[in-house]
């Protein structure tokens, strides 16, 4: 999956431009039916709600968080927890950003720089987490690796290259078509700027021009359009810019089928015998390294330090596994990954990431039973194809259940994403749904989190609602030290708020469902109502269904 994700509002939008031409449990504490009559908000967001929604209350609010302001005022207050080490197996992290460094895992037993392995864990100089990538960062998508080496079956080679087959021009195009409205926009600010005589100007003043010609009316169509999508004329260039460079990477390393981006690493991916490679620095080795230090602000960003933003978990240690190149992950790395985090006392692992070919699926199922037998918990993205997951053509590596129907494993919670806006439309447009193949919805559309080199800004993906449940996930284990990993998903699926409201699926107003069918739980993960039914559980009570699978 590539890491770069573009404004998902903005990039839906995009599309529509071209194709003009140019059941709660008793401790929720408002009832669902309550819920259903709440007054739909309105207004836009401000700027401050903009950056924090995520933290929102729904009955307090009307805006689709996870009540995290509610439950350190109500519920946390004061109380001191236990310290959680929460592991981001991602891309590498900006460990030395502001509002992370302070929450940064580090190895007790490993001197750092010295060249050797300290604590004898098999790996040199792990003193915040581990490098699996060496220097790679560019990589080709999982079925685009397939076609070059011919690994895999006939089926799924023959799979692979229908694949390519639709992606790659699809690339190609959207890239030529990103292009093109770069351009027309660029036309059309021009004109505008030599109409009113001035380098800037505001939305009210290209509409109050009076247009003398045709092509005149054709600039302020442009720009008047551009508007809906963002505040800025200048913020529209840099959504486009960005898409360009999106989409070119897609076509130069992603789906480039001579694109080898790991012989710079050493070692051989699909031989899980070898496992002398990486090295013990985990930083982002680019600014556009970015995903990671986004996760890991979600989950920790430092709630105290008057910068930024505030994390969902106060208790945490994030343990930086960096092995999610820009394009799809290697098993062997991910495998790897989840052991190296179990093995060094993570007892989350957050995992924001997934493709749709994995080769060597069965070394990420063995890792994922041994999180399972050590108690810890997987917390995984449901992926930003806009696809229903129960669909068997719609596959999304790793999973709890080998496509075999039946879970192998209790520790894994696959997460959706919801938008700002509650009501009709709060189910992100790329969002991945399904009654069996995803286990609770969670904030993750435009979502305002740490960036690299000391930097704030907003990302959107299946990849943000994911931290934001293993935040969730760290405060239960914090507080509730003895609750076990299976405990801790149960307590997330059965706690969260749902609605009988019907909502639009994958952004098509003609694809609607009720909300309550688009994941196993049918709810919004809720980290007030998640506190409650964790000391109800501590002390003995159990929900009729608790132990039901």
């Amino acid at each position: 999956m590539n890491k770069r994700f573009l404004s998902t509002s903005f990039a839906w939008c995009v599309g529509m431009f071209l194709l003009v031409g140019c059941g709660a449990t008793t401790l929720v504490s408002t009832p669902v039916e309550n819920i259903d009559a709440l007054p739909l908000k309105i207004s836009e967001l401000t700027d401050i709600q903009k950056k924090h929604w995520g933290h929102a209350d729904l009955v307090l609010d009307t805006i689709p968080g996870m009540s995290v302001d509610r439950a350190y005022k109500e519920l946390i207050k004061n109380r001191r927890g236990d310290m959680v080490v929460v592991a981001v197996l991602d891309s590498g992290i900006d460990l030395d950003h502001e509002d992370l460094d302070d929450v940064i895992w580090t190895n007790p037993g490993e001197q750092p720089g010295n060249g050797k392995d300290d604590d004898g864990n098999g790996y040199v100089d792990d003193v915040h987490g581990y490098n699996f990538l060496g220097e790679s960062y560019h990589e080709q998508l999982e079925y685009a690796r397939m076609l070059r080496l011919g690994i895999g079956s006939a089926a799924q080679r023959a799979k692979a290259q229908l694949k390519m087959d639709k992606e790659y021009p699809m690339a190609v195009q959207n890239k030529q078509q990103y292009e093109q409205i770069l351009q027309v926009v660029k036309n059309a600010d021009a004109a505008v700027k030599k109409e009113l005589g001035k380098n800037t100007y505001t939305k009210e003043e290209v509409m109050a021009i009076e247009a003398k010609t045709q092509e005149m009316q054709q600039h302020i169509a442009v720009l008047s359009q551009m508007y809906n999508y963002a505040d800025t004329i200048e913020e529209v260039f840099d959504e486009l810019n960005e898409g360009i460079v999106y989409f070119a990477e897609r076509v130069n390393y992603n789906l480039n089928k001579e694109f080898d981006g790991r012989k710079i690493v050493g070692d051989n991916p699909y031989d899980y015998t070898d496992k002398k490679y990486g090295n013990g620095n985990p930083n982002n080795r680019v600014v556009d390294e970015s995903h990671g230090t986004h996760v890991a602000g979600i989950i920790a960003g430092e709630r105290n330090n008057n910068r930024g933003i505030k994390g969902v978990a106060n208790n945490v240690r994030i343990m930086s596994v960096r092995a999610v190149p820009n394009g799809d992950e290697y098993d062997k790395d991910i495998a790897l990954g989840i052991r190296y985090a179990v093995d060094n006392g993570a007892k989350i692992i957050n995992c924001s990431f997934g493709k749709s070919f994995s080769p060597n699926a069965e070394w990420v199922y063995e890792a994922i039973a041994y999180a399972a037998k050590n108690d810890v918990l997987i917390v995984h993205a449901a992926g930003n194809d806009g696809e229903n997951l129960d669909d068997s053509d719609n596959t999304n590596f790793p999973n709890d259940h080998k496509y075999a129907g039946v879970e192998f494993a209790d520790n894994v919670i696959t997460v959706g994403a919801l938008s700002p806006t509650y009501g009709s439309e709060m189910v992100a447009v790329f969002s991945n749904y399904g009654n069996q193949n995803v286990d609770v919805f969670a904030p993750g559309d435009d979502v305002y989190s740490t960036m690299p080199d000391n930097d704030y800004d907003f990302q959107g993906g299946t990849s943000m609602a994911a931290p934001a449940v293993a935040g969730i996930a760290a405060l239960i284990r914090s507080y509730y030290p003895k609750l076990r990993a299976g405990q801790v998903k149960k307590i997330i699926m059965q706690s969260g708020l749902t609605t009988k409201t019907n909502v639009i699926v994958s952004g098509d107003p003609a694809n609607s469902a009720a909300f309550k069918d688009l994941s196993k739980s049918g709810k919004m993960a809720n980290a007030y109502n998640a506190l409650l039914l964790a000391e109800r559980i501590s002390k003995g009570y159990t929900p009729t269904d608790f132990n039901a699978e």
